[in-house]
């Protein structure tokens, strides 16, 4: 890896773990469903240009229907769910669940497809839901709609487990970039009904106007195209730090710029999450592996 490698994914972590610093900010202001969908039109309006080819137009009509179910559940649901859930809960905390993604993806490949759970991954996903649980005891005490705050964000990342076996069933010989866009097309024509329909009455300040173009051209339109990029150089099995500096861009955003305050219990919560991914995902088994590995890395 060149560091140009390395510094798209750490750009990658902190567009993606700002994205919850976005959600606080303006989910007050807008309401979770009118920024969901400030988001998906944004990111579609930028989107757009890409579809521009003939080859990619025909891909997005053969199979429009797994696309929209892509839209349904990896954008216009989460986008929802988490914004939703910023209302109440630290974008810090946030973050941190959303981490629990590669456990959620073992865990739905093994209740979903049969895959085999090892000693390792099974104790991932113990470890990581017990990080959940300490976490969600620490929220509770922010007020009455924390603890539903916490369920909506473990309900989006259990949908960002599902569809990654679902892209990988139905959409595998689909470009990806085809994908993308035309799933947050979707997105943004699902979301745009209840965007009007919930518009706020008081005008949004314009901090929160920030907010909602961050999320949209930053943290999804620039986040995913840089993401593709680095993917064609580096490979699936690199890409996999991401989820590991999405949390803790997340903790720091909230910390500097939102003055959230880190407690150990948050901290804790963190470590033990990210031991779970880590555990699910291999990588520790990785680690305690001969040497020589290293060596073919490099």
């Amino acid at each position: 890896m060149k560091k140009t490698d390395y510094a798209v994914l750490l750009s990658l972590g902190a567009l993606w773990g700002g994205s919850f610093l976005f959600m606080r900010m303006g989910a007050s202001a807008f309401g979770a469903l009118p920024l969901a969908g400030l988001r998906a039109i944004g990111a579609a309006l930028c989107f757009l240009p890409l579809l521009a080819s003939r080859q990619r137009r025909a891909e997005w009509r053969a199979h429009w229907w797994p696309i929209a179910v892509v839209g349904l559940t990896n954008s216009a649901l989460p986008f929802a769910l988490f914004t939703f859930a910023t209302r109440s809960l630290p974008a810090g905390t946030a973050s941190i669940i959303d981490g629990m993604t590669p456990m959620f993806a073992a865990l739905v490949g093994w209740l979903w497809l049969g895959q085999r759970l090892d000693a390792w991954r099974s104790a991932g996903l113990v470890v990581g839901f017990a990080g959940v649980v300490w976490l969600a005891e620490g929220s509770l005490a922010l007020g009455p709609g924390a603890g539903a705050a916490l369920l909506a964000g473990v309900a989006a990342t259990a949908l960002y487990g599902y569809v990654v076996h679902y892209t990988h069933l139905r959409l595998a010989k689909v470009t990806p970039l085809v994908v993308t866009v035309g799933s947050h097309m979707v997105a943004a024509l699902l979301l745009l009904p209840p965007t009007v329909l919930f518009w706020p009455v008081q005008a949004p300040p314009p901090q929160a106007w920030l907010a909602a173009a961050g999320l949209a051209v930053l943290c999804t339109a620039l986040a995913y195209v840089l993401f593709f990029w680095v993917l064609a150089r580096v490979g699936a099995v690199r890409i996999m730090v991401i989820p590991y500096l999405i949390p803790a861009f997340g903790v720091l955003w909230g910390a500097l710029l939102l003055g959230e305050p880190v407690s150990a219990r948050m901290l804790g919560g963190c470590a033990v999450v990210l031991l779970g991914t880590a555990l699910t995902t291999g990588l520790v088994r990785a680690r305690r592996k001969a040497p020589a590995l290293a060596t073919v890395e490099t």
